[in-house]
């Protein structure tokens, strides 16, 4: 019995300390809204290939663009956290109303939850909060996919179906456990990142020894905005905790359709 006792605390505190870091890395790719959501810029016949300048400036001038014009969306979110090892396999999962209010305001709603109450509460329901807490302008700009917060590096054009041609690897000009290192996926008519493939710049816990994060887009309307999140990290005590966000029912206002479509004219135009 204190084996067990003393077995079953390492495993909780592995998870608080996955929590934080969770949470960090959520508010990263889905709170950077400048960058991670862009509207799209009006269909070429073609896109020829660009020079890494030429794609990098091109997508930081219109996420920063089509960004301001995002007033305001719905949608409901998924979240899971499953881990599998020793002693045994956890599982727990919230279903969240959100609603994005530029420029500060993300309010969340918990519509059901199930699994282990201590896990909801100190990993999911943290997330939750984390990331209310977490949509303020210095914050934001501190993780923003530019050239002062990243190098970048790497350029390789390779036609998909689904336009999401261009491949980019960034590296954070600063170890910032909020940032990433990895590459990233760029539509090559919308000038959106469409997909993401990376790990933390820097690890924010001794108990995890390794984190990869996926992450991809859908174009909803005429913006690109998250479509599932999953990260993936290695417990130090054994084990692997999988964290997965998935985002559905997208609701945008009628308007902002029309003023993005504007602004991409606009840059494009340039």
């Amino acid at each position: 019995m204190i084996l067990h006792v003393h077995t079953r605390s390492y495993e909780i505190a592995g998870f608080r300390r996955y929590a934080f870091f969770a949470a960090l890395f959520l508010f990263l790719n889905i709170l950077g809204s400048g960058e991670l959501f862009a509207a799209a810029a009006p269909a070429k016949s073609t896109v020829p290939p660009m020079t890494l300048s030429q794609v990098v400036g091109t997508l930081v001038a219109r996420n920063a663009a089509r960004a301001r014009d995002l007033t305001s969306y719905q949608g409901s979110r998924t979240y899971t956290v499953a881990y599998r090892g020793f002693p045994g396999n956890l599982l727990a999962t919230i279903v969240v109303e959100m609603t994005y209010d530029a420029p500060n305001t993300k309010e969340f709603k918990i519509t059901s939850q199930s699994g282990p109450k201590w896990l909801v509460d100190r990993v999911l329901k943290r997330l939750v909060k984390t990331e209310s807490d977490a949509q303020q302008d210095v914050t934001r700009k501190a993780v923003d996919l530019n050239q002062k917060n990243y190098n970048f590096s790497d350029l390789d054009y390779e036609p998909a179906a689904d336009g999401c041609s261009y491949v980019v690897s960034v590296e954070p000009k600063h170890p910032n456990k909020y940032l990433y290192r990895g590459k990233i996926w760029i539509n090559d008519q919308d000038f959106a990142v469409c997909r993401i493939q990376a790990k933390p710049a820097k690890n924010p816990s001794f108990w995890i020894t390794s984190t990869t994060i996926a992450q991809t887009y859908e174009k909803v309307g005429e913006f690109w905005l998250p479509r599932n999140n999953k990260s993936v990290s290695t417990i130090r005590l054994g084990g692997r905790a999988t964290l997965t966000i998935q985002y559905r029912d997208y609701q945008l206002p009628q308007q902002h359709f029309a003023a993005n479509a504007r602004s991409s004219s606009l840059l494009a135009a340039r």
